[in-house]
């Protein structure tokens, strides 16, 4: 009997965008345990681009284990195709979502148009959400769920020894989110307005119309100001750019409050404890029961999920190119005819 086909893109070696090619591959078979979903949409994530280039900026002892050829992207949206054996809960036909086997894997094998993955990995999507919008929710939304609501592991991070804890905050707190307008930013400021925070967004002015309308309290030009010197005494700073300049946020929070690093930077933890400041990350893990908790708040307009841009699934060369551009507002979407 033939083997089914269906269209996917892969890279046979490490580059830029240019390596992205659309091929015809073999249809994977749901396994045991397992959903075939029939891809509509895909969420493109800063992990796609550091598996097209071959992570070369990862430890090797970090880097999960890859085989070339590699058909990347963890996030999709799309309708259950077939069910492997022992699953419950799903049905042919049901519309999900859902982050696949990240972070064990950087071979979700999302860019295409059928996928397979652990039933557990996957949600159901709200009625009323578009697969472009559920899609570009999955690894942005459960960054922010982990880092902010409920971190729904004991995984230790590869950044760091100290365990993750969210610190709580509602009513009365005030939370700054820098790189408010990205993926995670913009979802962040929705789920500490959600938890009644006084928010501070932290983004390029053209930005301020999109966040307010989001629930900011407060914007922050960063070309024009810098938040730590204008922002004083904040119990939470969700630190969506990250890396080495991320300690200058120390100034900004207050003593017994929290600075959360996506991306860990270059910290003293003796500063720190000085300081009274709690300075953690976390490595964002697929959850499917977390993204129905998100998946109810999309659904009834808590959050809402802003589209940067739209590209066919053969145009993923595309997509990449305006993401390495930067300064998006939500995030990239594939979608697949």
């Amino acid at each position: 009997m033939p083997t089914e086909t269906m269209n996917a893109i892969r890279l046979h070696e490490y580059g830029g965008p240019e390596v992205l090619r659309y091929e015809t591959v073999p249809k994977p078979v749901a396994e045991p345990g397992q959903l075939l979903v029939r891809v509509h949409a895909v969420g493109v994530n800063p992990p796609d681009w550091y598996a097209r280039e071959g992570m070369p900026d990862v430890p090797e002892e970090l880097k999960p284990q890859v085989q070339l050829p590699l058909i990347p992207g963890t996030d999709v949206s799309g309708v259950v195709a077939a069910i492997g054996a022992g699953v419950e809960g799903f049905a042919v036909g049901d519309e999900v979502f859902g982050m696949l086997n990240f972070p064990n894997s950087l071979q979700g094998n999302a860019y295409a148009a059928y996928v397979t993955a652990s039933a557990a990995d996957f949600a159901h999507k709200p009625a009323g959400v578009s697969h472009e919008h559920a899609a570009a929710v999955a690894m942005s939304g459960l960054t922010a769920w982990q880092f902010l609501i409920d971190l729904g592991h004991d995984f230790p991070s590869p950044f760091q020894e100290a365990q993750h804890r969210p610190m709580p905050f509602g009513p009365g707190s005030t939370v700054l989110v820098n790189g408010a307008a990205g993926g995670v930013g913009h979802l962040a400021l929705q789920l500490a307005k959600w938890k009644g925070a006084r928010v501070v967004a932290v983004a390029s002015g053209g930005h301020e119309e999109f966040l307010r309308d989001l629930g900011a309290d407060e914007v922050i030009d960063y070309t024009k100001q810098r938040p730590e010197e204008v922002v004083r005494n904040a119990d939470l700073v969700l630190d969506c750019v990250g890396g080495p300049e991320s300690r200058r946020f120390l100034d900004v929070v207050r003593r017994g409050g929290s600075l959360y690093p996506l991306y860990f930077g270059e910290f003293d933890d003796e500063e720190n404890a000085r300081r009274g400041v709690t300075v953690t990350s976390a490595q964002v893990r697929s959850n499917g029961a977390q993204l129905e908790e998100i998946g109810r708040l999309l659904g009834d307009g808590t959050l809402r999920v802003a589209v940067d841009s739209t590209f066919e699934l053969k145009d993923a060369q595309a997509a990449h190119e305006r993401a390495a551009r930067g300064h998006l507002r939500g995030k990239i979407v594939l979608t697949v005819a």
